[in-house]
């Protein structure tokens, strides 16, 4: 007697991971995508779950939690794709992608979370004046992930004395330590904050010294002939800004007139470059003529003697 075979069946293959999650490094704000790949899912159901807090996130095609920025779509259900927008610090940690077997399977990747730097105005000096000899601190902080490195320099890409024997470039650290400051020392310096991750920043903050007026000329003698035009010159370097002016005999003051065309330069913060130009040369003309300086700090005055040729 001929019997009939009863038709084998083969029963379903268990559900694998077919790869690891991607551990991802994104930065706040973006949009970042972890993907769980899953063979052989058949009925059962994929799950992501926020390990830190044991938050479940989605469950198949649904969303779970009420947080709107996490979306779940799949491919094919293969493919598992949890979505998360404009991420946030908290965001960063596990997250697990679970499928609802007996014993449960699961898969975990990382997600971490960067942070462009900041600086924080409340703890970073602001634009300060130091008396000329003294010493002076700068201290610059800023938050971000990881933790911003702190750089100094110049604006005007000069070398930094921070000390009588030390010349250097940049500095490195919150803090920026000179000593016997010189009024070389002033301009305005930038602190920079850098930690990998776009944009870096920086801060301007400027270093005012302050010290007396200082005079010297050039030329103290200066010799014109009659009927020519003459420039007298005097250099000044004061901070802060000086009055200045120029005088004749007993302390006489020359104000602008068809005579005598009074000029000032300002070169430097604190150098300053005075002029007084004599029209029209007549003998009277010649003799001391005094440039004066004053500020809050002092005051200082220095003569040319114009003669004729």
């Amino acid at each position: 007697m001929v019997t009939r075979a009863e038709p084998s069946v083969t029963p379903h293959a268990e559900p694998l991971f077919a790869e690891p999650i991607q551990n991802i490094t994104v930065p706040v704000g973006r949009k970042v995508t972890l993907s769980c790949v899953v063979d052989n899912l058949n009925n059962y159901r994929v799950a992501w779950m926020y390990v830190e807090k044991f938050t479940l996130l989605t469950l198949a095609k649904s969303v779970i939690t009420h947080n709107y920025r996490f979306k779940v779509t799949h491919n094919g259900h293969r493919t598992w794709h949890l979505h998360i927008y404009d991420v946030q610090e908290r965001d960063r940690g596990a997250y697990m992608c679970q499928i609802n077997t007996s014993p449960m399977k699961s898969q975990v990747g990382y997600l971490n979370v960067v942070v462009p730097p900041k600086i924080d105005n409340n703890l970073t000096s602001d634009s300060t004046e130091v008396a000329e000899g003294g010493d002076v601190a700068l201290r610059c902080v800023a938050n971000g992930t990881p933790e911003p490195e702190i750089t100094w320099r110049r604006e005007d890409a000069q070398y930094i004395s921070l000390n009588p024997s030390k010349k250097v470039l940049s500095v490195k650290g919150t803090w920026m330590n000179i000593t016997k400051v010189s009024r070389l020392h002033m301009s305005a310096y930038l602190c920079i904050a850098s930690n990998g991750v776009l944009p870096s920043v920086s801060k301007r903050i400027i270093l005012e010294v302050s010290f007396a007026p200082m005079i010297w000329i050039p030329n103290q003698l200066v010799g014109a002939s009659i009927d020519s035009d003459v420039t007298l010159d005097c250099n000044l370097e004061s901070h802060p800004r000086s009055v200045t002016y120029w005088t004749r005999g007993a302390d006489r003051m020359i104000h602008q007139n068809v005579k005598y065309s009074v000029v000032t330069m300002q070169h430097t913060m604190y150098k300053v470059r005075m002029q007084l130009v004599v029209h029209r040369l007549k003998p009277e003309d010649y003799g001391e003529y005094h440039c004066a300086a004053k500020n809050t700090l002092g005051e200082t005055k220095g003569t040319v003697n114009l003669y004729g040729e």
